[in-house]
């Protein structure tokens, strides 16, 4: 194992150890045998080792979800990223909350990879007509709320108590930004409009087809200006619970 690879080794564990989630440069360099001059070499400072760390444990992550098998269900792929990323959360409570920090100067690669994967995931459900939204918008929506009921289990587990907390609130967001497959009844004509452009523009961003690019650019366009009206559509129904 080279040198670089003990030391995120060490500060990971140094960092699940520590009653404060927060750890020195010293205490690694010493937890591997090296000088600090060697960490400032490989790493810049603490920030570059911080940054580095949670790369380091966000590609473990990562590396089961680019190896996971989409289902042919993209709603229920949706439920699974949830609940993956919470539970990852949950392992990894001091590295999480580093990752997710303002006081990063830069922006982890391995947070950035997860929210792309993410958007992925939504791409799917606008190809499938279930979207009432563009899936960027879908998605930060999704990892804001994600993301705030893990910080709320990491910080306040007493106050945060109920078991199924996680599950109402991702019910809750599929329930806002997916919409039945099939329209009921008196579904407003433009809300269904809104929904069949957002298909229409999933398809052609990530499907090959007769257009030309400055066509393609300008089909996107017109169907970017049906898809900025208010989010509406049918929403989807609850999932049962299991």
């Amino acid at each position: 194992m080279d040198t670089r690879t003990q030391m995120l080794k060490a500060a990971e564990s140094l960092l699940q150890a520590s009653p404060d989630r927060d750890i020195s440069t010293r205490a690694v360099c010493d937890a591997v045998g090296v000088g600090a001059p060697v960490l400032y070499r490989l790493f810049g400072d603490k920030n570059g080792l911080l940054v580095a760390v949670v790369d380091y444990v966000f590609e473990r992550y990562l590396a089961r979800k680019r190896a996971q098998q989409v289902s042919d269900d993209p709603v229920e792929d949706l439920y699974t990223a949830w609940d993956n990323h919470v539970a990852f959360a949950l392992k990894n409570p001091a590295v999480f909350r580093i990752a997710y920090a303002p006081s990063l100067t830069e922006v982890p690669g391995g947070v950035d990879e997860a929210r792309q994967l993410l958007i992925k995931r939504f791409i799917r459900c606008a190809e499938a007509g279930r979207l009432n939204t563009t899936p960027d918008r879908a998605a930060q929506a999704f990892m804001a709320a994600c993301l705030g009921v893990e910080m709320s289990l990491l910080s306040q587990p007493a106050a945060f108590d109920d078991p199924d907390l996680s599950h109402r609130v991702r019910d809750a967001v599929v329930r806002d930004l997916l919409v039945d497959p099939v329209a009921r009844d008196g579904d407003r004509q433009a809300d269904r409009l809104k929904t069949v452009a957002l298909q229409m523009a999933a398809l052609i961003r990530e499907t090959p087809g007769p257009l030309t690019a400055p066509e393609a650019t300008l089909m996107l366009q017109w169907l970017d200006e049906i898809t900025v009206t208010k989010d509406a559509g049918t929403p989807v129904r609850p999932r049962r619970r299991r």
